[in-house]
C-alpha cells in the first residue's frame, strides 16, 4: 500500500511539474506514494469562497480563517486517522531526522497555509506537528510540502536504484557526506583520488568516512557532535 500525502494547499496548480518529474513521479508509478491535493477553499463557509480575513487586533496583513481548514480536515480525517503537519517559521527545523520517521506511515496530511498566518484555533485543534525549512519567511506552505514529500519520497524501498544511495547522503549516517568523483579519472589536470580507483572496499569506506568527517567538521561544526 502507498504512502499517501494528503495535502491541503489554496494553489493545488503549484505542485503540477513537481509531481510530474524525477523521484516523485516515478515513486508514485510504482505506487510507493500516492498525492491527494485538496484545495480548503471547497470548504468554507464563505458564499464568495473566501479563506482569509483581516486580523484582531489591528495587525497588517490576512489571516486564514479556522473554519475552512477545521472542516477540510475533518473530513479527510474520517478516512482514518494520521498526523497534520503544519509548515510554518515557527515550526521546528525540518532534519533527515525528522524524515526518516515519518518514511515509515502509511498516511500523512500535510497543511500548506498562506497570507499572514493560520488562525491559531486551527493550529491549536488539528495540527500535530510544525515544521520549518529554516529561519527565512516564504509566501505559502507548498515549497516547504515539495520539500517534506520529496525527502520522505525518496527514502521509501524501491524509489532510488540503490537505497544505499540514501543511507550515504548528507545528514545521514555520515555527516555532511563525501566528496563524488565519475568520469574521466582527470578532468582541467585534477584527478579522481587513487583510493577510488583501487578497488579495496574497506579502504574506500574508511576514505569515505574520514571525508566526511572532514567536510562535517570544517563546513557545519554544530554537526559534529551529533554524528
Amino acid at each position: 500500500m502507498p504512502l499517501c500525502f494528503e495535502v491541503l494547499t489554496l494553489f493545488p496548480e503549484a505542485f503540477a511539474g513537481f509531481l510530474d518529474s524525477s523521484i516523485v513521479a516515478r515513486a508514485q508509478k510504482n505506487r510507493l506514494i500516492d498525492v491527494r491535493l485538496s484545495n480548503f477553499r471547497n470548504w468554507t463557509a464563505n458564499k464568495h469562497k473566501n479563506v482569509d480575513d483581516y486580523p484582531y487586533g489591528g495587525f497588517a496583513g490576512m489571516v486564514i480563517q479556522a473554519q475552512p481548514v477545521y472542516e477540510a480536515l475533518g473530513q479527510i480525517l474520517d478516512d482514518g486517522n494520521a498526523p497534520v503537519i503544519y509548515f510554518t517559521p515557527q515550526g521546528r527545523p525540518l532534519n533527515q531526522r525528522i524524515l526518516e520517521s515519518y518514511s515509515t506511515y502509511d498516511r500523512i496530511v500535510l497543511l500548506c497555509g498562506h497570507y499572514k498566518e493560520l488562525d491559531q484555533r486551527a493550529r491549536d485543534l488539528c495540527v500535530s506537528d510544525e515544521i520549518s525549512l529554516g529561519d527565512y519567511v516564504l509566501s505559502g506552505g507548498e515549497l516547504a510540502a515539495m520539500v517534506f514529500i520529496d525527502g520522505v519520497s525518496r527514502l521509501q524501498p524501491g524509489a532510488l536504484g540503490d537505497i544505499d544511495s540514501a543511507r550515504s547522503d548528507s545528514f545521514s549516517q555520515t555527516g555532511l557526506g563525501f566528496p563524488c568523483y565519475t568520469r574521466p579519472e582527470v578532468f582541467m589536470e585534477l584527478s579522481v583520488p587513487d583510493i577510488l580507483r583501487q578497488g579495496n572496499h574497506q579502504e574506500i569506506a574508511k576514505w569515505a568516512n574520514e571525508q566526511a568527517k572532514c567536510f562535517t567538521q570544517s563546513r557545519r561544526p554544530d554537526l559534529t557532535s551529533k554524528h
